[in-house]
């Protein structure tokens, strides 16, 4: 079974952009979720080595933190432990990689629909806003902050739905395959042909759930499907 490639950069290469630490989070909690952040994020690329001090050293805290984050991020599919001191981002074969893909539309285009009735004019304003800050990343081909924005339009359009139960799965999947998308925003504007974010506005508009699912899976399909595509023209 093919494994997708990806050129992973050496781990002094990385950066991790300031997060703001939240009231009552302890520094192992905090240290999860910027390291969590970050592989969701894809600032840490597939088959990188990662070592508890070199991200001690990275993230300016104790071992200690780090330690339990990496055990935690083992635990979610985003590390693979190789000892008691180092980690490495694992790899993907196609196979795992469309599978993941083919999971994310079932979830999104559920957590879609369930918050489509909770949408009325201020929530779909701020969807919009938060799509301009997309189109405004992509245009200054800023990959960081386009990965982000686009992430932060899903996850504030899933979290109306009442009683969200289905992003924490859906980050789920977004944690493993992170290291793939700045692989994936390469090519954007390739593949983006469509803005499928104003579709699923306008989806929203219309008052049409169908449409809106419709758009949710186009959106993904665009920007991740064609990774494994590349590869079997590749081989």
């Amino acid at each position: 079974m093919k494994t997708i490639a990806a050129a992973a950069k050496p781990a002094s290469d990385l950066f991790l952009p300031p997060l703001r630490r939240r009231a009552g989070e302890t520094v192992g909690e905090f240290t999860h979720r910027r390291l969590r952040q970050a592989i969701m994020t894809g600032r840490f690329p597939p088959g990188l080595a990662v070592t508890i001090r070199g991200l001690a050293a990275l993230l300016g805290t104790s071992a200690m933190p780090v330690r339990e984050a990496m055990r935690r991020l083992a635990a979610e599919h985003a590390l693979d432990l190789q000892d008691n001191r180092r980690a490495r981002v694992p790899e993907m074969t196609d196979a795992r990689f469309l599978a993941l893909i083919e999971t994310r539309i079932l979830l999104e285009t559920a957590a879609a629909r369930r918050a489509f009735p909770h949408i009325g004019a201020a929530r779909l304003a701020e969807l919009r806003k938060l799509d301009h800050a997309v189109n405004e990343a992509f245009a200054r081909a800023d990959l960081d902050r386009t990965i982000e924005a686009n992430l932060a339009f899903h996850r504030r359009l899933y979290s109306y739905a009442p009683d969200d139960v289905l992003t924490p799965l859906i980050e789920s999947i977004w944690l493993q395959i992170g290291p793939f998308m700045r692989a994936a925003l390469r090519e954007a504007h390739v593949y983006y042909r469509f803005d499928r974010h104003v579709e699923a506005m306008e989806a929203i508009e219309r008052h049409d759930e169908r449409a809106l699912a419709i758009a949710i899976e186009a959106d993904v399909r665009d920007g991740m499907g064609h990774l494994v595509a590349n590869e079997r023209r590749a081989a």
